[in-house]
């Protein structure tokens, strides 16, 4: 049997067989975020001005961006999912950057110089750094068991991207807690706290998801 045939075999096995990508991972998912919003309301609690910063368009865009960010993780873990996925990523990753940018274009040009670097700096860096890896872990160990229910081409592509969903997923979570919405710091701090997530779920998914 030529090694196309087996994976295709393989796939057709894992329809038949297993739960679907699309099921597994959106339901790893949700009771991974539910877990972390959990924990934050007991832990830590909601910003206290929550309602009056829903008027605002820094905050509004800081959750449209985290939440973009999650659907395009959530679709790679469900195309890497399947033995036949090797290749390139998908092109929509490249949205979650272009919007974070031109948001930070946005916030330069709305801002007097002199604020750049406060508004980047932020006041709670060090609890964005802290709480977003904390608020990955239980999004991060259930992708990874339901990753494991699939059958990933590679490996370390399964392990980047349940480890950038579940980045997104504790991104998502912190976002309500934290008072800092200027796109300067959700561009420096964010994809900062999101690195120890995603590196642990590369070298998981290289221990954990080869077949």
């Amino acid at each position: 049997m030529r090694t196309d045939d087996l994976i295709a075999a393989l796939a057709a096995d894992n329809r038949a067989s297993g739960p679907r990508p699309a099921l597994s991972h959106g339901l790893a998912a949700l009771a991974g975020g539910v877990v972390s919003l959990s924990w934050l309301l007991w832990e830590q609690g909601v910003r206290s001005d929550i309602l009056d910063a829903l008027a605002t368009w820094r905050f509004d865009l800081k959750l449209v961006l985290i939440g973009l960010a999650i659907i395009v993780a959530l679709a790679e873990c469900i195309r890497v999912a399947r033995p036949a996925s090797a290749g390139r990523s998908s092109k929509a990753i490249i949205a979650v950057p272009a919007l974070l940018a031109l948001a930070v274009a946005v916030e330069l040009a709305a801002t007097p110089a002199a604020d750049w670097r406060s508004r980047a700096i932020g006041t709670n860096a060090y609890e964005c750094l802290r709480l977003i890896p904390i608020m990955s872990a239980a999004p991060l160990v259930l992708g990874l068991l339901a990753m494991r229910s699939a059958a990933p081409g590679s490996a370390l592509a399964a392990g980047v991207a349940v480890g950038s969903l579940a980045a997104s997923i504790g991104a998502a979570v912190y976002a309500l807690h934290c008072f800092d919405d200027s796109p300067l710091f959700v561009a420096l701090w964010y994809p900062l706290a999101a690195i120890p997530v995603i590196a642990a779920g590369t070298v998981a998914g290289r221990l954990l998801l080869r077949w």
